[in-house]
């Protein structure tokens, strides 16, 4: 049977073609959730579907991409509804830039363990999968980083759903969810150390943009004495006021992939979730991840040399857009790190990431979205 692009169905034809390992779960009680889960890409989350091979696919991939097969400089943008990575990415203790090169796009390279290297398929089942992985790095320093990464990715059942939100579901909308558990394990000679730079767990999801559809993340309210700015919005340049709107304790972006743009919350201002709303069809999305009981040090990702490399972000959104007249895709993300990684030899550090979607009448959308954030679906706008 042939699908139409924009279906489950139609990326899973497409994605076997390239990748004869591919990992396909789906909900035992036979709901049509569905996820897409790619080895030779570190373990991930390629897509999902809450309504069987004929439903909506809710992950960005980048077709053109994958069918040509070549070699990209500084990163290759396969797409994916969750990846794994490192950080930082920036400053004097990143993974991502060369001993004494400028922090710019022309000197950026993402590491071939979390870029193009696959991860090892340890085990899976009809609803599970868990990876392994041993890689070595170094750092802008010169550091280098020896560790064992490990990964489990789960699709949640339908009645787990509701109790992980802590909302009543109805019956006639449709649901799936997935949650990756990573690690990180310290597997050299030498503990890690703020002195030679710390690694962090970051989790980044790519999903469809479009031109009504936007980004909310909540923020603990306080004043910046206490509790410091509400957001980092200047990764890229400053975000347009027309594309960022802070109001009664939520940060909301514009997700339309026209225009390049990201944001970080800090620890002291995060909260465990984040969401999206997709009004032209009507999907509401939720990110919850794990996040310390007690702010943490976070490594930090702006492209400079810092004089804080430890005051970095829990939670960043990201919109793509032109980059010297060229586009990655038309996708955003969202996206949640670690604390750093303080590890002596044999330590370990853990995060695990949650995505769901919900998909459907837009009342019954706006009345979960009321219990679970407070806010109304109206309120998603700039």
């Amino acid at each position: 049977m042939e699908y139409i692009k924009g279906t489950f169905g139609y990326d899973l034809q497409f994605l076997k073609k390239y990748h004869k390992d591919l990992i396909l779960l789906g909900d035992e009680s036979d709901t049509g959730a569905q996820i897409i889960i790619l080895p030779a890409y570190q373990g991930r989350v390629m897509t999902s579907t809450a309504e069987g091979d004929g439903g909506m696919s809710f992950g960005w991939i980048n077709y053109e991409l994958i069918d040509s097969n070549r070699e990209e400089e500084h990163f290759h943008a396969f797409g994916g509804e969750e990846r794994f990575w490192l950080g930082p990415e920036g400053g004097q203790f990143s993974i991502y830039f060369k001993k004494g090169d400028p922090f710019n796009f022309d000197h950026w390279y993402v590491p071939k363990a979390i870029d193009t290297e696959p991860f090892i398929l340890v085990s899976a089942s009809k609803t599970e999968a868990n990876f392994q992985r041993e890689i070595s790095l170094k750092n802008y320093t010169g550091f280098e980083f020896n560790l064992r990464v490990t990964r489990n990715i789960r699709l949640l059942s339908k009645t787990e759903i509701p109790l992980l939100l802590g909302v009543s579901i109805p019956e006639n909308l449709q649901i799936v969810g997935f949650e990756s558990n990573n690690s990180i394990t310290n597997t050299g000679n030498i503990p890690w150390t703020k002195e030679t730079g710390l690694l962090s767990i970051w989790i980044l999801s790519m999903f469809n943009a479009g031109d009504k559809t936007t980004i909310a993340v909540p923020y603990k309210q306080g004043n910046e004495a206490d509790l410091g700015k509400i957001v980092t919005d200047d990764y890229f340049g400053k975000v347009p006021v027309d594309r960022l709107k802070i109001k009664n304790g939520f940060i909301f972006l514009n997700a339309d992939a026209n225009y390049r743009s990201k944001i970080g919350i800090s620890p002291k201002r995060a909260l465990p979730i984040l969401a999206s709303f997709d009004r032209v069809n009507e999907v509401l999305t939720f990110a919850q991840f794990s996040l310390p009981e007690y702010p943490a040090d976070y490594v930090n990702s702006l492209w400079e040399m810092q004089e804080n490399p430890f005051d970095g972000d829990v939670v960043n959104a990201y919109n793509d857009g032109l980059i010297d007249g060229k586009q990655m895709g038309k996708f955003y993300e969202l996206e949640s790190s670690s604390p750093a990684a303080t590890l002596n030899v044999g330590e370990s550090v853990h995060h695990s990431h949650r995505t769901i979607h919900l998909k459907g009448n837009i009342k019954e959308l706006d009345e979960i979205t009321q219990t679970l954030l407070g806010i109304h679906l109206s309120e998603f706008s700039i």
